[in-house]
């Protein structure tokens, strides 16, 4: 089997992040109606350093919400009788609001699909936009991320993993080769 390959350190994982946060903040002209919502798991500690640099650089602090997406999920059938349900909290009204999504890997489209139709449940945002760590290709659906860390081409023989100092005790992104060889 061959070894792990590093495709991004802890510093080039928040040079991502600080530029992400700075073409928000471009792109919607400051923070105005602007919130993040953090998809379970890996995308609520993103969004989370995405709003500490974006206080730093505007010295606003934008709503953060926590979005769980399981029961929306198109192979829910699949993942089991009892599929773990984490609490989406949204401290905020979303309507009217430009609400940027975020995760860490984009691949097939389906969890951003889940995660839209979430997010529509809960009110009539202005915009949803996408903020990505990763995005290693492989679309099933029409979805495309506004704003991307990386982007990794992979085979999908590839597993791209993401590990995070919050749950995972590094900052790093990782690619391993499925594959068996």
């Amino acid at each position: 089997m061959t070894p792990d390959k590093k495709i991004l350190t802890a510093d080039e994982m928040k040079r991502a992040l600080t530029r992400i946060a700075h073409e928000i903040l471009e792109r919607n002209l400051g923070t105005a109606d602007l919130a993040l919502v953090g998809i379970r798991t890996r995308g609520v500690p993103l969004a989370q350093r995405i709003q500490k640099e974006i206080q730093k650089i505007e010295g606003r602090e934008v709503p953060l919400g926590i979005l769980d997406i399981t029961l929306y999920r198109d192979d829910l059938g699949e993942i089991g009788p009892l599929p773990r349900v984490g609490e989406t909290h949204l401290p905020f009204d979303p309507t009217g609001k430009i609400i940027v999504l975020t995760d860490d890997v984009l691949y097939t489209g389906r969890t951003i699909r889940a995660a839209l139709d979430a997010m529509i449940d809960f009110g009539r945002p202005k915009a949803i936009q996408l903020a990505v760590l990763i995005d290693r290709g492989h679309r099933e659906l029409p979805i495309k991320a506004d704003y991307v860390g990386k982007n990794i081409p992979t085979s999908k023989k590839e597993q791209v993993m993401v590990h995070l100092t919050e749950s995972d005790a590094a900052d790093e992104v990782m690619v391993r080769d499925r594959s068996g060889r």
